[in-house]
């Protein structure tokens, strides 16, 4: 046998003995996704007329890509709140309006992923529309941004008024012109809800429920809006009029980070 051959013959058999290793090696199993406990409930499984307009899951927020942990446009929520967002809604269709809901549960992979966003301060594509008059070293000072949500929480929901029948928005474009979401509502990227005197997350002064500058058909709108839910358990967070948790929380003190998917609710 030629030293070539020995050489050949070798280097076959160590490759089967290394094919055989790894056919032997037991393969790791991917770590299964967290599911929600059974006191979640995907909110159109308790009421299918709420209109669902989910921001997170594609790029019109604040940071202008879709959110990390929203994988489905789906609402979900605590069995409790959920419920009393039905009872709210029965009203509301009686007076010609819908509920509109723009998040729900939050996982916690999506507030560090807020988080990352607001330190880097060099990405600031969205502001003309989201914060206009705030300077992004000031959104963790300012409140803005925080490091935990009561939305992991599943019971605090962000919502709006739509005047039936609805009409339709259209998608946002990436890389579309922005324009202030403090401005007027003719200005402002178009939303078939009711004019609250500002857009959704909008960082600023102006987005407080109570806010003095907010008048008239925007400021009854807030009003209106408010009185529906705080008598069915909500509370208001001051400072953003679209705000509201429902009490007392099922879960007062755990923050989940279950994907915002169909399958974390699936069988509830």
């Amino acid at each position: 046998m030629t030293e070539i051959s020995r050489v050949v013959r070798a280097l076959t058999a160590a490759g089967s003995a290394l094919l055989a290793v790894a056919a032997a090696a037991p393969v790791a199993a991917a770590a299964p996704e967290p599911k929600a406990p059974s006191e979640f409930v995907d909110l159109r499984s308790v009421d299918p007329t709420i209109i669902t307009e989910m921001r997170y899951t594609t790029a019109h927020n604040f940071m202008g890509e879709p959110v990390d942990g929203y994988r489905q446009p789906v609402c979900i929520l605590t069995r409790p709140a959920a419920r009393a967002l039905r009872t709210a809604q029965r009203s509301l269709l009686r007076q010609g309006y819908s509920l509109k809901v723009y998040d729900c549960y939050r996982p916690q992979r999506a507030v560090d992923h807020f988080v990352r966003w607001a330190k880097d301060l060099d990405d600031q594509e969205m502001k003309g529309e989201f914060y206009p008059q705030v300077d992004k070293t000031r959104l963790f000072t300012d409140g803005y941004i925080a490091e935990k949500s009561g939305h992991s929480r599943g019971g605090t929901v962000d919502l709006t008024l739509v005047k039936l029948p609805a009409l339709p928005t259209r998608p946002y474009e990436p890389g579309e012109d922005l324009a202030p979401c403090s401005g007027p509502k003719a200005e402002r990227f178009p939303d078939n809800s009711v004019d609250m005197g500002t857009g959704y997350d909008c960082f600023d002064t102006l987005s407080h429920t109570d806010d003095p500058r907010i008048l008239g058909a925007q400021r009854a709108n807030r009003q209106y809006l408010r009185s529906t839910l705080t008598g069915l358990g909500f509370v208001n967070l001051a400072e953003e009029w679209w705000h509201f948790t429902y009490k007392p929380e099922v879960f007062p003190d755990t923050y989940f980070d279950f994907p915002v998917a169909r399958r974390s609710v699936a069988g509830h």
